[in-house]
């Protein structure tokens, strides 16, 4: 008996929908925000916290366009992952589990979050 040969996945042509085209990211926004974010968070706390001149460091920091474009990314993360969340939360109690609104939310989820980003990319600069 001959085993057949296992098949060969080509992942960058492989098409995902839109639901797990939001699940990916949510999964990438989670570490990116419990890697960097946090981290960076707490340091940004301590730092701001020992003397005014460390704070005024960390506001000149701030201020460089590396650390916006690194403050925009995290904001995204975290309004990403937090509507993702709502929308997981939802399908959890089977709202919107069906494929049309399935769809339809990721939809929102995207808009939502990359249109705050946006309104929050304008804010910073």
């Amino acid at each position: 008996m001959v085993k057949p040969r296992p098949v060969y996945l080509n992942l960058p042509r492989i098409r995902l929908p839109l639901p797990g085209i939001v699940s990916i990211l949510h999964r990438i926004s989670g570490a990116l925000l419990f890697l960097i974010g946090i981290p960076l968070l707490l340091a940004g706390v301590a730092a701001s916290l020992a003397t005014p001149e460390a704070y005024a460091r960390l506001q000149a920091a701030a201020a460089h366009p590396i650390s916006k474009l690194m403050l925009l990314a995290l904001a995204w993360a975290y309004l990403h992952h937090f509507f993702a969340g709502i929308r997981y939360l939802l399908l959890d109690v089977h709202q919107g589990i069906e494929l049309a609104p399935a769809r339809r939310s990721s939809v929102i989820v995207l808009v939502i979050s990359l249109a705050l980003t946006l309104v929050l990319g304008v804010r910073l600069w």
